[in-house]
């Protein structure tokens, strides 16, 4: 298709080049959603999605279980209550349909049978789990290609938790079995906010200064950290914070807090400029 070559370029970009000493920007045509969870990310998913007939996909690839609101627990790997699970997702988002789109197998993940339900998209949402399950999977495969490609289209790309880390081009705790802020060999993330790390449940699981960490060794990386029930939703390089909690900016400076400063509800960040726009009156 006519998109693969100019797909191919961005992605060796990204690869070769995140830590080169650049703005971070989103560099898409669509909208991002990164999040820690909750119900203010959901909803507004639903919202921009447009209706229960809208194309959506769910990536659960980075969970080895998940559960839903109902209590039905499901583990990826495994058809036991699949079914259920995908009944509760249907609810959750309030669609008639979805498509579950899972492997561990990187050779599947090149497939065009497996892709097909991508390139039809409107919508997809990365579960929550280990970042290091998701880019071991899909990083440098097709599926990166294709995410890539629905959010140049204009499509909308939300993921949680982990589903948020995979969205910057730095990947944390990249290791699902040792749990290792830095992994040498698997920071790469899908790129989709190019020079960008992203933490989530940031407050709630004590990590403020974890990305302190990650930018005195990349300082030309910026930082997200992301309170629960709290995320951005960023179009044409601009994030706009929704949620109960607190968005934290690591920008390699000394602040009035420490090595990041506090964004809350309402507040805007443009990405290209990394400087804060639109901010809320407390």
């Amino acid at each position: 298709m006519l998109y693969k070559k100019p797909l191919s370029i961005f992605l060796l970009f990204c690869i070769y080049d995140f830590l080169s000493p650049q703005p971070a920007l989103s560099q898409t045509q669509g909208t991002q959603i990164i999040t820690s969870g909750g119900k203010a990310s959901e909803q507004l998913f639903i919202e921009l999605i447009g209706g229960p007939d809208a194309n959506v996909v769910f990536i659960p690839t980075a969970a080895s279980s998940l559960r839903s609101d109902s209590g039905i627990i499901w583990n990826p790997d495994k058809d036991a209550n699949k079914k259920e699970f995908k009944d509760a997702l249907l609810k959750r988002f309030k669609l008639n349909d979805l498509t579950i789109l899972h492997t561990r197998d990187r050779q599947e993940a090149n497939r065009e049978a497996f892709i097909a339900a991508l390139r039809k998209a409107k919508a997809v949402w990365i579960s929550g789990g280990n970042a290091g399950r998701f880019t071991a999977a899909y990083i440098g495969t097709k599926v990166e290609e294709e995410l890539k490609a629905l959010l140049k289209r204009g499509g909308i790309i939300a993921g949680e938790s982990a589903g948020a880390i995979v969205q910057g081009s730095y990947t944390i705790r990249g290791n699902p079995n040792k749990p290792v802020l830095m992994v040498k060999g698997s920071e790469k993330g899908l790129c989709l906010l190019d020079k960008v790390a992203i933490n989530p449940h940031l407050s709630s699981a004590k990590r403020e200064n974890e990305l302190v960490t990650i930018i005195d060794t990349y300082p030309y990386l910026l930082g997200i950290g992301i309170d629960d029930d709290t995320g951005l939703i960023i179009k044409d390089g601009v994030g706009e914070v929704f949620g109960s909690g607190k968005i934290a900016i690591y920008d390699n400076k000394r602040h009035k807090e420490g090595w990041y400063y506090w964004l809350k509800a309402g507040d805007k960040f443009d990405f290209k400029n990394r400087v804060p726009v639109n901010i809320v009156p407390e």
